[in-house]
């Protein structure tokens, strides 16, 4: 008796173990399907398609550019100053003042100088010496006089030529005037009236249309640099204006201590936008190369000591390695790797893998 009621109760706890079951298989077997959940993740990215341009590879150097037409004039004769009126304003010239070719700027006035010049006698005697001239041409044209004093006359009418040519010269001294068109960049003040000495610095006048730049490069460049070579120089004090000039001059000597060598560049500044003497920024160009793949620089980057970039094809980002060739800060040339035409991811890059789903933004 005590047997079969244990096997009874057994029976009993299996047919609750399996009603209990059948539920729960139930509702497991319908939950199935909803766990099937798409995982893949789309990484937002920007792309640009791959073309080609021109690449420019240089050596970059800094330096002071200085007007390429400077000039200080000194006074050549002891006088009183006199500042001239600029026509331009109808004031006395001033600091900044643009000057014509030739325009008298400062006067220094000497009476006792200029009588010293004798000017008026010289041009008498100069009259003088023309007809004695003619006359003993015409003498001896007839037979009246030898050659000797033909030339004789000749002689004295030649040296009171030059005579009244120095005293011309000499009085031009008093004028100081603009040897070409240019700006006032030093004046320094006298009152009118003041004596001034011989030899005092009374002006100075800059054209700065054209700029020069004295650049050292390191000797390792020397073969690669030449004449007519392209120069993009750059302000520090501003950025976003960026002159184009070109070497001129090349010295074929290397500075022994600092392992340098000195070249000259000519920066054209017609609109005057770099001032004399602020200091820049110059990239001399020593290659470049035309119709060309090129991309951005800051896209590109290292794995497995290879250069990659990840390229879009169907919504799929896939590595890419490529064979570089000429730099700059901003560019890079790729020889090998890429094709023409084909999208490559410039943002949202740093996230990707290897065939990363990806969602192209607009």
């Amino acid at each position: 008796m005590k047997n079969n009621c244990t096997s009874e109760s057994k029976k009993q706890i299996r047919a609750i173990l399996i009603s209990l079951a059948i539920p729960f298989m139930l509702v497991s077997s319908c939950k199935q399907p909803d766990m099937q959940v798409n995982t893949t993740i789309e990484v937002p990215v920007g792309v640009i398609e791959v073309t080609t341009s021109t690449i420019e590879e240089f050596v970059s150097t800094t330096g002071s550019v200085y007007p390429l037409k400077e000039v200080t004039l000194s006074s050549e004769i002891t006088g009183e100053y006199t500042l001239q009126v600029n026509p331009s304003t109808g004031r006395p010239y001033a600091l900044g003042d643009r000057v014509k070719a030739g325009a008298t700027v400062i006067k220094l006035e000497d009476e006792e100088y200029v009588n010293s010049l004798r000017i008026k006698s010289r041009e008498v005697d100069l009259e003088i010496s023309k007809l004695e001239y003619e006359k003993q041409q015409s003498l001896y044209d007839k037979g009246g006089a030898t050659l000797r004093e033909l030339k004789n006359a000749e002689i004295t009418l030649i040296n009171t030529e030059y005579d009244i040519e120095s005293s011309r010269i000499n009085l031009e001294k008093m004028f100081l005037k603009a040897p070409f068109s240019g700006v006032i960049a030093d004046l320094p003040y006298f009152t009118n009236g003041t004596r001034v000495a011989t030899g005092t610095e009374m002006l100075k006048i800059i054209d700065y249309g054209k700029l020069y730049l004295e650049a050292n490069l390191p000797e390792k460049y020397f073969r690669n640099i030449n004449r007519g070579f392209k120069v993009y120089v750059t302000s520090y004090t501003s950025v976003a204006d960026t002159l184009t000039g070109f070497i001129t001059q090349i010295s074929p000597s290397i500075d022994p201590e600092a392992r340098t060598f000195k070249c000259f560049v000519e920066v054209d500044n017609r609109e005057e936008i770099l001032l004399p003497g602020v200091f820049v920024k110059a990239d001399l160009v020593v290659n470049s190369a035309e119709e060309v793949i090129v991309i951005p620089r800051d896209i590109m980057m290292s794995r497995n000591r290879n250069q990659i970039v990840y390229v879009v094809e169907k919504g799929v980002a896939t590595e890419r390695i490529i064979t570089t060739g000429l730099q700059n800060e901003e560019s890079v040339e790729v020889k090998m790797g890429l094709l023409k035409g084909e999208s490559i991811v410039n943002s949202g890059f740093e996230t990707l893998r290897n065939q990363s789903r990806v969602r192209i933004l607009k």
